[in-house]
């Protein structure tokens, strides 16, 4: 009967460390960035700002080794309504001519796919609304994601909830 448990304890154990491809983040806080949420990054992640003609800042978190490539673009928000934010941001990506499907969508973002010839590239958004701003974070577009890529890049933003 012990050796029952230990091997069911063990087993548990063994499935709650399953790694979601986050093994090695940390949190990042974006606040001096303008950008008050916390995300989890790789270590050796770097942050790039830039701002696009006065109207929006761009932030970018960047680890290539890590396959990581978030950018942040934050603006004064024309709605509260996350429904209606949210329903813009999928509108933008439906329209792309290479867009496929939807593979998740949740009430504050999702993730996509996008088909050139028979290559797969994935993306996401997730969009939070504070104060009077909206933060939309999504893959950069310094390069071509796979899904895991893109779910470890989304599991990551969705953190600063």
């Amino acid at each position: 009967m012990r050796l029952l448990f230990s091997v069911l304890f063990l087993a548990l154990l063994l499935v709650g460390c399953e790694s979601d491809g986050r093994a090695g983040y940390r949190d990042l806080d974006l606040t001096q960035y303008n950008i008050p949420v916390v995300i989890q990054a790789p270590d050796s992640a770097k942050v790039v700002v830039s701002n696009l003609s006065g109207v929006m800042d761009d932030v970018t978190i960047n680890s290539p080794a890590d396959r990581y490539a978030v950018q942040v673009l934050a603006s004064d928000a024309t709605t509260n309504d996350m429904a209606r934010l949210k329903a813009e941001e999928l509108e933008y990506v439906r329209d792309n001519r290479y867009f496929e499907q939807i593979v998740r969508e949740e009430p504050q973002g999702f993730i996509f796919e996008n088909k050139i010839d028979t290559t797969s590239a994935y993306g996401f958004r997730y969009i939070i609304y504070r104060g009077d701003r909206e933060f939309v974070f999504q893959n950069s577009f310094d390069g071509v994601f796979t899904l895991p890529e893109v779910e470890a890049m989304y599991e990551s933003v969705k953190f600063a909830e």
